[in-house]
């Protein structure tokens, strides 16, 4: 770099190699100070700020800009295209569309529901009529295959392993004792079933070892123990008649609850167990089956009454309803919706032993009371 570029004044234009005179708007180069004897070019013309129409954004607070006027005398340009905004208002005069209401459903196959339900009925009734034994025979099977039905829940959800064989053959011997000892009968069975479940749990590790035998002791009283009472019934002299009046109220109670609470159901009656059950369908199952068990001890029942079925029928609903949601709690908590597929448009046996199953002692204790044990 030559001695003229730094402290020497330059002349007032720069001369190209032809010195045929300045180019003029071409600043010299040098330092900031060699600023002042730059050729100075025309000045920006300042715009004042006049707001435009629209939002408070930079682009429109009257800051000049490349491509807008330089004056307000000039046409302004054109304005740059803007992007339509991503949820754009709905024109008031235009139709909107009117959502289409939805149709309540069953939430299940209510053909094979009936089917099925005809199906079991037909064999219930006909073992039921036919020979005692027998229909003992189709308890004890409907016991064994909820049992299995449980114990294989409890195990794929929460890695509980119940023993199944020594509920499954406990299980049976409490209805078999039930029917030809009576109750003490029963209740030794559930307590030799009990005992068996310790022992049997006792040949694998013992990690788990509590929790698995209170849920198979649990299990024994769940479901063959609550069954015993269906025959005890059934050992009374119009046992069969008691049977199919405890059958009938049961049934009669559900279908009144499904009825009313489908159609009339607004109000929830436990939203965090059952959401589908409302408290107009506890009133429905109330009112048929008060109907229903009058109905049933006046003709079924040897010296029965009406007023005595009116009771008996507001004491199943109760017990039917609180044993399906005692069924909606433990399937909420190994997170399932029916404990079995083995019954279509059911779901599985304990999906249909659910109501039947704590309503079962409640009708025996009160045709106790009412008409003795027979």
């Amino acid at each position: 770099m030559n001695d003229s570029s730094w402290g020497a004044p330059p002349q007032t234009g720069y001369w190209g190699p032809s010195d045929q005179g300045p180019v003029q708007g071409v600043a010299p180069a040098g330092p900031a100070y060699d600023a002042p004897y730059a050729q100075q070019t025309r000045p920006m013309p300042i715009v004042p700020d006049v707001p435009e129409h629209g939002g408070d954004q930079d682009e429109d607070r009257g800051a000049a800009r490349p491509g807008g006027p330089a004056f307000h005398d000039d046409v302004p340009a054109a304005r740059p295209y803007q992007a339509a905004p991503r949820n754009p208002e709905p024109m008031p005069d235009a139709p909107q569309p009117v959502p289409r209401p939805q149709k309540k459903t069953a939430g299940r196959d209510l053909g094979a529901a009936i089917g099925v339900g005809l199906g079991l009925g037909v064999v219930i009734i006909a073992s039921l009529f036919v020979v005692k034994a027998v229909f003992v025979a189709v308890v004890v099977v409907a016991v064994v295959v909820g049992l299995w039905e449980l114990t294989k829940r409890l195990e794929e959800r929460k890695g509980i392993k119940a023993p199944l064989v020594p509920l499954a053959v406990g299980g049976a011997a409490m209805v078999v004792a039930g029917y030809v000892r009576g109750a003490e009968g029963a209740w030794v069975a559930m307590a030799l079933t009990a005992l068996a479940v310790l022992v049997w749990r006792m040949t694998e590790p013992p990690e788990g070892y509590l929790r698995d035998v209170t849920a198979g002791v649990f299990a024994a009283f769940y479901v063959p123990f609550l069954a015993t009472f269906v025959a005890l019934m059934l050992t009374a002299d119009d046992g069969p008649r008691r049977v199919l009046t405890f059958l009938v109220l049961t049934v009669v109670s559900d279908t009144g609850a499904y009825a009313v609470g489908w159609r009339f159901g607004r109000t929830k009656l436990a939203p965090r167990i059952s959401p589908g059950k409302t408290r107009e369908g506890l009133l429905g199952a109330v009112s048929f089956a008060m109907v229903a068990g009058a109905l049933c001890t006046q003709f079924l029942i040897d010296d029965g009454a009406w007023w005595q079925g009116l009771l008996l029928g507001l004491a199943v609903a109760v017990s039917a309803t609180l044993g399906d949601l005692g069924e909606s709690m433990i399937k909420r908590d190994l997170g399932i919706k029916d404990m079995g597929t083995l019954l279509p448009g059911h779901g599985g046996i304990m999906d249909r032993l659910d109501s039947l199953l704590p309503t079962a002692p409640v009708v025996w204790l009160l045709l106790v009371i009412f008409v003795g044990s027979g």
